[in-house]
């Protein structure tokens, strides 16, 4: 049940998770300006949270790499396996551990060794698919924005019954990405400077959303905590 949030002109009872409203306030309001980044690490805070390499893609790699491991056990758990729940179960683990290599470059990052016939076509000099010319330039946006947008508002307002899609109360953690990816893309075809690319801190909601559905969903019965990040 969402907590009732008291204001001067009242109570405003929210059916969504406010955390992505929260965890952007803290990085454009706090370590956006939070000083003496130069001075400890060479960069900004704010540069050093949203870079390659940087904090948030690496809580996002080990939120894939969980959420993979519990959407396996919910699909291993499920009675039928060929029902349509259980087949998206295993479409989340699947694709959440092609995501959580491809954030680390299938280990190149970690090793420094990778496949040069792959990193020399890469748009970041990197052995991953979503960085190779056609699917960069021309394909990652558009699906960043159109999965979004189905697991944010489509999957659960048409598909109530299937469990296996995110629930409408962590909505915010998809829409947020999906409205930036948005209008990053417009921006670039307008008549002013494209903005600031600011994937990383967006696409942390994104990960945080899958395994936030994939947590509670694993054992709803034990895990209260969810509940916490939920209202």
């Amino acid at each position: 049940m969402a907590k009732d949030i008291k204001t001067p002109f009242g109570v405003i009872t929210p059916e969504v998770s406010l955390f992505p409203v929260f965890y952007l306030l803290f990085i454009y309001g706090f370590i956006y300006i939070f000083p003496y980044g130069k001075n400890f690490i060479g960069i900004s805070w704010f540069e050093w949270f949203r870079s390659e390499d940087g904090p948030l893609e690496w809580l996002q790699f080990f939120e894939y790499i969980l959420s993979a491991l519990m959407a396996a056990l919910i699909f291993l758990r499920q009675k039928k396996k060929k029902n349509i729940n259980s087949l998206i179960w295993l479409l989340i683990a699947l694709l959440s551990l092609v995501i959580a290599g491809e954030e680390i470059s299938w280990g190149e990052r970690l090793t420094g060794m990778g496949i040069n016939a792959i990193s020399d076509l890469n748009v970041q000099g990197e052995t991953n698919f979503h960085n190779l010319p056609f699917f960069h330039n021309y394909l990652l946006d558009p699906v960043f924005e159109i999965s979004c947008i189905f697991l944010g508002w489509f999957g659960w307002r048409k598909f109530k019954n299937i469990r296996a899609l995110p629930e409408k109360k962590l909505s915010l953690y998809f829409l947020f990405v999906a409205l930036f990816y948005f209008y990053f893309d417009i921006s670039w075809a307008s008549t002013t400077e494209q903005i600031r690319n600011d994937q990383e801190i967006f696409e942390f909601l994104l990960s945080s959303g899958i395994f936030l559905h994939c947590f509670k969903n694993l054992s709803p019965n034990k895990f209260r905590l969810v509940g916490r990040f939920r209202n």
